[in-house]
């Protein structure tokens, strides 16, 4: 009888260190909890990176008003932000409806979290806005928003994760068994990091760009100089 009563009292000791959140595990939850709010805010950020980049240069291509721009940039971040979050719960099996209405509920406080502060840090940056794609300036004021955005957003998710909201509503369907048949199976599944990655490398070209042509035009004004 004592023997049972201990493995009892050993069996009750290791589901705590499980299941209880202040117990000996609770270092490593709050690390998962950090580690999955990283990569919840990266998925956001690359969604809407994708959408407010395109925004901004159709909006100066175009010769919009910045606020005409900003509308556009932020319609975009939250199609493609949406679009993106979508895809892996459609190759898991949902279908749109239910894809959409799980993505809703779960990356729209966050989306706009960005939103809100990319636009606002790019507005507030003097002549960011109007700089022209092969500008500096327009990449730089760029880098930083995304940035500021990235670092306002995280908070949200991990608030969001804590309470089992969020990123977490989707976090079972990314864990699931892609489809195998039917058309579901051509849906991409398209790594965050790899995302990441490219939007680096579209910012840092952009940049790269600009900082050549204004070189260049600072070497063809000085070469006239010296002409006349």
């Amino acid at each position: 009888m004592e023997q049972h009563d201990t493995h009892h009292h050993d069996t009750h000791h290791h589901d705590m260190g499980h299941d209880d959140p202040g117990g000996t595990n609770h270092g490593g939850h709050q690390g998962g909890v950090n580690a999955m709010a990283v990569s919840a805010t990266l998925h956001c950020l690359t969604g809407c990176a994708i959408g407010e980049i395109l925004g901004l240069i159709i909006g100066t291509v175009a010769g919009l008003s910045n606020g005409a721009t900003i509308v556009i940039s932020i319609v975009l971040a939250f199609v493609f932000g949406f679009s993106l979050s979508s895809l892996p719960l459609l190759k898991a099996g949902l279908g749109v409806g239910a894809a959409l209405s799980v993505v809703l509920a779960a990356d729209t406080l966050s989306i706009a979290t960005m939103e809100v502060v990319d636009n606002l840090v790019m507005a507030v940056i003097p002549g960011a806005m109007n700089a022209g794609l092969v500008n500096v300036l327009f990449w730089v004021g760029m880098m930083i928003s995304l940035t500021v955005a990235f670092f306002a957003a995280y908070p949200v998710n991990r608030y969001l994760l804590q309470r089992g909201k969020g990123h977490a509503l989707t976090h079972e369907y990314h864990q699931a068994a892609p489809a195998t048949t039917g058309v579901r199976r051509f849906i991409p599944s398209i790594p965050t990091n790899a995302l990441v990655a490219v939007i680096v490398a579209f910012v840092l070209g952009g940049l790269v760009v600009s900082a050549a042509d204004d070189l260049g035009s600072g070497a063809d004004a000085t070469a006239g100089t010296h002409q006349s």
